[in-house]
């Protein structure tokens, strides 16, 4: 029987060096790793900073432009922090019922204690229980509230501003406004808010009568940035505890 040879397997071949001494090095071989390593933070900052403004946490509010649109209409805008809840894991046990005594820094409330579940995202025409609302609050929502002698023109407004960007907003009647109207947020760092003494910032502005361009900087500047972080897509009409 013949002897059979065997075709031996092509040598591998490596990558050729270029010689660096002829000058034809790639131009990254002079950038140091630290530089290497400085572009790669920066790239993560620059996309970091793209989803917190995706997420409205990286915009800042102007205070001083937003207080003066306020004050030219005739409104008084206040911030101020909510009383300490007794219960410091939960805001939600300082009203167990929806007839609880109530303990708040500010009228129409703005921010502290609230019945544990929120009311239906919407705009209502009958008053819904604030104990509620201020759960609506905590989640992000820029409430609306007007007195009983508010004329029905005026609430007329009030729901044409609403429906323009309905996500994160909420209307409801309070009886002790008289004829005013109001404007309440709840905003926080939701990374700090189950730290011992941070309760985030109520924000309560009343006004003589509606004003587009004073609602208008009230909402963007505060609508769905409150103390839990909840997203936006939980705060759409006619939502409400699962």
């Amino acid at each position: 029987m013949a002897k059979k040879t065997r075709t031996p397997a092509p040598p591998t071949q490596g990558p050729k060096r270029r010689d660096s001494k002829a000058g034809s090095s790639s131009p990254l071989d002079a950038i140091p790793l630290w530089g290497f390593l400085a572009a790669a933070v920066g790239i993560l900052a620059i996309v970091a900073v793209v989803i917190m403004s995706t997420l409205g946490g990286s915009k800042k509010v102007d205070a001083v432009a937003l207080k003066q649109t306020m004050t030219a209409a005739g409104c008084t805008l206040r911030d101020v922090k909510p009383y300490p809840p007794k219960d410091r894991q939960n805001f939600h046990n300082d009203l167990p019922t929806l007839t609880s005594p109530t303990h708040w820094s500010t009228f129409p409330p703005a921010a502290g204690g609230h019945y544990a579940a929120w009311a239906v995202w919407g705009f209502y025409r009958t008053a819904v229980n604030p104990r509620q609302v201020v759960h609506n609050e905590e989640h992000g929502a820029v409430a609306l509230w007007w007195g009983p002698q508010v004329s029905s023109s005026t609430v007329d407004q009030l729901e044409a501003f609403y429906n323009e960007k309905p996500t994160g907003m909420f209307g409801t009647p309070i009886a002790g406004l008289g004829s005013k109207v109001a404007l309440t947020a709840w905003t926080g760092d939701p990374t700090r808010y189950y730290q011992k003494g941070y309760y985030g910032i109520g924000h309560v502005a009343v006004c003589p009568r509606y004003d587009e361009a004073a609602f208008t900087a009230f909402r963007d500047a505060y609508r769905d940035k409150g103390p839990e972080g909840t997203p936006a897509s939980y705060n759409e009409p006619g939502m409400g505890p699962q």
